[in-house]
């Protein structure tokens, strides 16, 4: 019994939210069959996110499949107070999303999707430019990319083994 409460909760600590929804036609003999794919992006606000696709017949079922995939990719950010160390560019096929720190209370300046991940990541004070394309699924695994990229100042100085003054 105790197995099942400890699985609760750590689907609870996660918000998920539903980026996009893609609706697909295929028209065959009788009519025509539609088929949704969801992109969902889940977090814990605390420094790890995560993005997932799911696709289906029934859309319940697409978001379900997309939350499950994105539990599986969860990544961990690492922010300096409440924003991100330095800034980056991701990029992810024609997505590219350049991500910037910014001082505390300027709050989240970003698109739809990018805003999605960044929020769910718990990162507070940030902002952002979508650069080319803004098809959702390459700007969410674009920023997904940037995320993944970021170093904070120590773990700069640990890799180089140079002091961290010398780096800032």
């Amino acid at each position: 019994m105790e197995h099942n409460n400890s699985n609760n909760s750590n689907t609870s600590e996660f918000k998920e939210k539903l980026v996009h929804l893609g609706k697909v036609t295929k028209v065959v003999k009788g009519g025509r069959n539609f088929r949704w794919s969801a992109l969902i992006v889940v977090g814990d606000e605390n420094g790890r996110v995560g993005v997932g696709l799911g696709k289906a017949a029934e859309v319940t079922e697409a978001v379900r499949k997309g939350t499950e995939d994105a539990k599986k990719n969860l990544i961990t950010v690492p922010m300096v107070g409440t924003t991100i160390p330095h800034e980056i560019i991701g990029e992810f096929g024609a997505g590219r999303v350049l991500l910037k720190p910014a001082a505390e209370g300027t709050g989240v300046i970003a698109g739809g999707p990018v805003r999605a991940v960044v929020e769910l990541a718990g990162i507070k004070d940030i902002r952002t430019k979508s650069l080319r394309s803004n098809n959702p699924h390459n700007m969410v695994e674009a920023t997904i990319e940037a995320l993944k990229m970021l170093k904070t100042a120590e773990e700069v100085s640990a890799l180089r083994g140079k002091p961290i003054d010398e780096i800032m």
